[in-house]
């Protein structure tokens, strides 16, 4: 695609970036084939392609209205066409330059600013978003039906005995960070924001599983929300202060010779592994950011290159379907990673329909396109309940939430499964 970028846009951070996306794109139409919102929609401006052309104006100067925020505002980035683009297109960085520039051309609504404002204000920060659950909880019966779907139970902590669900557990060993640990490996964990709240034993098992396999957890307290919620609504200066304090809270654990950030919720991942690419043009924070991302590992791809042999895994008879999220197969090319790890260590997956499509959640999606995520969630739990499996498991907190409000399954985070199976330790 032939470009001719504005005089206006010449000198911003990044429009060289999104200049050269534009020119890779040869506009052939194969992602609008795999694309959720164009398949839904049937609307050339839905889709990937519709989109690119959308942000080429704007570049080149056009007037850009509401009706194209509304578009952009669609995009679920789940990154779905970059897995299907013969062209190698980076669909999802070009969408979010195109955010950030429309954000501050075209003003929204009052009602849709203050939605936005409270997202980005109660979301990334774990105590204000535990203390609404807290209430949300509260008056949980009171609630409407589609709001109350929305609020998770409270969660037992993970199990120490093997095929035992809910059964209560021990405190998973998550030290505080120091100035020594007594494992010979460490790792950081990413306690996040709304993971932190609603399904704190994610950590928890996670936390036992590594153990097992002789690697010590730590969270530092400092730490929080990853910033992909701030970025991919088109606010990039709150995402970055975000990620300048993870890195100012890791830094010395990772100086001290922490060997990686575990992160068990895989839409954190891939804005955390993008933190080199987010911060290149910071001097402060460029070495270390690029420390950082190349630290970032989707706890999936911490144990496949691990000996599992020492968890001594003894899977229940039941049948799981996974629900392998964008951020995983999409956004950090992980797709299979962990139905392997599930199949090689005994659990019966169930067959599941059209893997590659998102379910809705996205984010703050499910919230914001409230209608189109319904439906996407619909057709995703069809899809996933084709082989009638037993419960459905995710690797993302946000997936997970989601799925669960609609299933008639329990739905877990697929590490909790892997905590549970494991036998007595030796």
């Amino acid at each position: 695609m032939q470009t001719r970028i504005a005089a206006r846009y010449a000198d911003m951070p990044r429009i060289d970036e999104a200049d050269a996306i534009l020119r890779s794109c040869v506009h052939c139409g194969f992602c609008n084939a795999t694309c959720p919102t164009y398949l839904e929609l049937g609307d050339e401006r839905d889709g990937p392609r519709g989109r690119i052309y959308l942000i080429g104006q704007l570049l080149e100067g056009h007037d850009v209205t509401t009706r194209t925020q509304t578009h952009l505002d669609r995009c679920l980035t789940c990154r779905n066409c970059e897995t299907t683009c013969p062209s190698g297109v980076e669909y999802g960085r070009l969408l979010d330059i195109g955010r950030d520039l429309i954000e501050r051309q075209v003003r929204r609504p009052a009602g849709q600013r203050l939605a936005r404002w409270l997202l980005k204000f109660i979301v990334p920060y774990r105590r204000r978003f535990g203390a609404l659950l807290f209430v949300g909880r509260m008056l949980r019966p009171a609630l409407p039906a589609t709001l109350r779907a929305k609020i998770p139970p409270r969660r037992r902590r993970p199990p120490t005995s093997p095929n035992s669900i809910g059964t209560p557990a021990k405190s998973a060993s998550i030290s505080s960070v120091g100035p020594s640990d007594s494992k010979a490996r460490t790792m950081l964990v990413l306690d996040g924001c709304v993971q932190a709240a609603a399904t704190p034993a994610t950590n928890e098992a996670a936390a036992r599983v590594l153990e097992r396999l002789g690697i010590g957890l730590q969270s530092v307290p400092q730490a929080g929300c990853c910033g992909a919620l701030a970025y991919h609504l088109g606010d990039h200066a709150a995402a970055l202060r975000h990620a300048r304090r993870n890195i100012d809270a890791w830094r010395p654990a990772i100086e001290r010779g922490a060997e990686a950030i575990a992160i068990t919720a895989s839409g954190c991942a891939p804005m955390i592994k993008d933190y080199g690419d987010l911060l290149a043009g910071d001097p402060a924070y460029s070495e270390m950011a690029a420390r950082v991302a190349a630290l970032g590992k989707d706890i999936g791809e911490i144990l496949r290159a691990e000996d599992l042999a020492a968890l001594r895994l003894d899977p229940p008879p039941s049948k799981v379907a996974f629900h392998c999220p964008c951020t995983l197969q999409h956004g950090q090319k992980l797709g299979g990673v962990v139905e392997t790890i599930l199949t090689d260590s005994g659990f019966g997956l169930a067959a599941t329909k059209d893997p590659h499509l998102c379910c809705g959640s996205a984010g703050a999606y499910s919230l914001l396109e409230p209608a189109l995520s319904r439906t996407l969630l619909g057709k995703k739990l069809a899809a996933l309940s084709a082989d009638r499996p037993d419960l459905i498991a995710t690797a993302n907190v946000g997936c997970q939430l989601h799925i669960e409000s609609a299933a008639e399954l329990p739905v877990r985070h697929w590490i909790e499964l892997v905590n549970e199976a494991m036998g007595e330790e030796t």
